[in-house]
């Protein structure tokens, strides 16, 4: 069956930019013109003026007791800010080995780092005594979370820094050596970059960023497009998403995704926003989408079932628990939120 792309109303119409999304929050100025200082890093671990918070590859450190409010629907929940001083004073930390900090920037004569125990473990290893009481007293003082159970939470600055924060320590515990010379590498540029202790004198590497497009598909009726994917789990449905291929532009990548994932050719396409997902590296790039045809085709590999939901019927679906949706981090539940008009109620 084919949908009239002449239709006097586009579906498409009052689609509107997602406003709010989780990791794509904060106000801190990430001062990029300062990470290549000379002893920027040992300058601001020794200032009262600096604060830190404490990352572990995807996880984060936060006030104890607080963790077990993750996903309790109004709980408020704080990174644990260190001053900068407390940790060489207080945790054991000896101050010299600047390398498993990072510079997240500065905002209204405060400057705020991030500790990263992934690193500080792997360089700790037969070295100072402190760094090792300092990881033992971080993983039993507080209690650490995920950042995607951390941001629904969060103020907007603490989201922010902790989306930088975690993005750099999920880059920085995956890419060891370089890539062109398989040399070890070390951080530089204040976390934000690494350099190979190669033979290349002065070679810098930076994060690759792997964009992905994610979209809601709507036919004529206004109808929403969800699938069931062969890897999640028992009832969870979300929208369509896939990588960017070398070469392709975001508009062509919605349209591809989509006829592979569910068979759905598409028309009109808008931009709704973007936020990071740094699980390792990923940019999401939203877009809504027009169907030009309404008969799903399936591959039964990846996608196993997919079907169009008005917004009667998905409520009835979640009020009955026979179907579960996208959490509150993820820009999947923002589309999902923007084509129902409303917050999705919690089940």
């Amino acid at each position: 069956m084919t949908d009239s792309p002449h239709s006097a109303f586009s579906p498409l119409a009052l689609t509107r930019t997602l406003s709010f999304l989780p990791l794509a929050q904060g106000d801190v100025d990430y001062c990029v013109a300062r990470r290549g200082q000379p002893g920027l890093l040992r300058e601001l671990a020794g200032s009262p003026a600096s604060d830190v918070i404490l990352v572990d590859r995807d996880r984060l450190a936060v006030p104890k007791g607080q963790g077990a409010t993750a996903g309790r629907r109004h709980a408020g929940i704080r990174l644990v800010m260190l001053p900068a001083t407390y940790l060489t004073e207080d945790l054991g930390g000896n101050g010299c080995d600047t390398r498993p900090l990072y510079y997240l920037g500065s905002l209204e004569g405060r400057d705020y780092l991030a500790l990263d125990l992934a690193l500080l473990e792997r360089y700790a290893e037969g070295a100072q005594a402190g760094d090792s009481r300092l990881i033992h007293a971080a993983r039993e003082r507080f209690d650490w979370i995920g950042l995607r159970e951390f941001a629904p939470h969060g103020t907007p600055r603490q989201v922010g820094l902790a989306t930088s924060a975690v993005s750099l320590s999920m880059w920085q515990s995956q890419q060891l050596f370089c890539p062109q010379c398989a040399a070890p590498v070390e951080p530089c540029q204040g976390g934000w970059a690494q350099h190979c202790r190669g033979v290349e004198p002065g070679h810098i590497l930076f994060p690759r960023i792997e964009p992905a497009v994610i979209m809601s598909v709507v036919d004529s009726r206004d109808r929403l497009l969800l699938q069931h994917n062969s890897s999640w789990g028992p009832d969870f449905h979300s929208v369509a998403a896939g990588f960017v291929e070398a070469g392709e532009n975001l508009e062509h990548a919605v349209r591809r995704e989509t006829m592979e994932e569910v068979g759905i050719r598409v028309g009109e396409v808008r931009y709704m926003g973007s936020q990071p997902w740094p699980f390792p590296s990923s940019l999401m790039v939203a877009f809504k989408a027009r169907a030009l045809g309404t008969e799903i085709r399936v591959d039964g590999q990846e996608t196993k079932e997919a079907g169009w939901f008005t917004r009667d019927e998905l409520g009835a679906r979640m009020a009955g628990g026979t179907i579960r949706l996208p959490k509150r981090a993820t820009i999947a539940r923002g589309m999902i939120e923007e084509w129902y008009g409303s917050d999705l109620p919690e089940y």
